[in-house]
């Protein structure tokens, strides 16, 4: 016997819940779900798609392509970049949420994997709140489903004593369900999804029931590719996932545009200064974030160690969101060197042993010997007295 619910239009503030009205975006919302904050593109891209769309998809897989890269449409509507990346990365992602394949977004930390993950949940379903997140302590529960005791202890296993987790609410609705973090989660655990997507079934065995995804059913999970060994998927459950890497900026231009783009989204939610009078200082966060990460220089000449953290692009969005911060109630508005220096100092020194002396020596190395860099210089150093 199989089951299947309703879609179901309720507050959007309750966890869990699909948002009654993706039309609008709630204006006081600190970070609104991406299906509320480009709402306008999502609408515009459904109007003029008039190509065929995957069973309860809401665009086309053309249309989502082209929501996270970026372009004009027919009528002159803008779609903004959500995605600065190899193009054939999110036609490959995509394609793969067409068939009946899941898909495993895998990268190192700060490779925009959660990102990438909600705008195509949000393109293609148009609802990127059906999330499990991935931790130590998730449960199977989390995955398949859990009881409502109360219920459970006044009349015995029924249906509505069930409560249907993320995954289970997306097969019976045709939705798309995101796993984050999935080698955080337990082997056992994770295990539990081989059925789910292979058979494209979920068993109720305490009721004799079950699950059966309906059309329009994908699974996103992302991945850090350092996590490797804390709990390794499974072969089994690893081919059931189509894997897509993504990539670091290639290049020093594309990382500074990513990290403008981002910190100019932000700070309109925070009314912080505009970015492009801190554009320098944004080059010059990259700048050093790419050398250490590299371990050589740009001009590679002179090869560094690098320190333990990541240094990752969505690091730097965080140093030099914090920059703009300071700059806005302590400053003159303007992003200069002494307001992204302790960001830096921050981010590169994790370990205050080891990290501290691979910062030292390029502080006095390279930044100390390169033109136009002494405001820079300086400001660190006072940073890290």
């Amino acid at each position: 016997m199989s089951v299947s619910a309703e879609p179901t239009s309720v507050d959007p503030r309750r966890n869990g819940s699909v948002p009654a009205d993706t039309g609008t975006a709630r204006t006081d919302t600190l970070r609104p779900h991406a299906e509320h904050a480009f709402a306008d593109e999502l609408a515009a891209l459904a109007a003029q798609d008039d190509r065929p769309r995957p069973a309860r998809w809401r665009l086309s897989p053309w249309a989502v392509a082209t929501y996270l890269l970026g372009g004009t449409l027919p009528d002159g509507t803008v779609i903004t970049p959500k995605y600065v990346g190899p193009r054939r990365v999110v036609e490959v992602a995509v394609t793969t949420l067409a068939t009946d394949r899941a898909l495993l977004l895998l990268g190192v930390p700060g490779t925009a994997k959660t990102w990438v993950s909600e705008h195509l949940a949000a393109a293609v379903s148009g609802d990127s709140t059906l999330l499990v997140q991935g931790t130590a302590g998730t449960p199977e529960e989390a995955i398949r489903y859990g009881w409502n005791y109360a219920r459970l202890l006044a009349h015995g296993p029924s249906r509505d004593a069930l409560v249907p987790s993320p995954v289970m609410r997306a097969m019976a609705e045709g939705r798309t369900a995101r796993v984050e973090e999935l080698t955080r989660i337990p082997a056992d655990v994770q295990d539990s999804l081989i059925t789910i997507l292979s058979e494209k079934t979920l068993p109720i065995p305490e009721l004799g029931q079950e699950v059966q995804a309906v059309r329009g059913f994908t699974l996103i999970a992302t991945a850090n590719d350092r996590d490797r060994g804390v709990n390794e998927l499974s072969s089994a459950l690893r081919r059931r996932f189509n894997t897509v890497v993504l990539p670091l900026p290639e290049t020093p231009e594309a990382e500074v545009d990513i990290v403008t783009r981002r910190v100019e989204q932000i700070g309109r939610s925070l009314d912080l200064p505009a970015v492009p009078d801190g554009v320098d200082e944004i080059r010059r966060v990259v700048t050093v974030f790419r050398e250490l990460r590299d371990g050589v220089t740009a001009d590679g000449r002179t090869k560094l160690k690098s320190p333990s953290g990541t240094l990752s692009t969505a690091e730097a969005i965080s140093v030099v969101t914090g920059g703009l911060a300071l700059a806005a109630h302590f400053g003159d508005g303007v992003l200069r060197a002494g307001d992204v220096a302790a960001g830096v100092l921050g981010a590169v020194v994790r370990d205050p042993a080891a990290d501290r002396v691979v910062w030292q020596e390029y502080l006095e190395t390279v930044v100390r010997e390169r033109d136009g860099w002494s405001d820079f210089y300086r400001a660190c150093r006072e940073a890290g007295a």
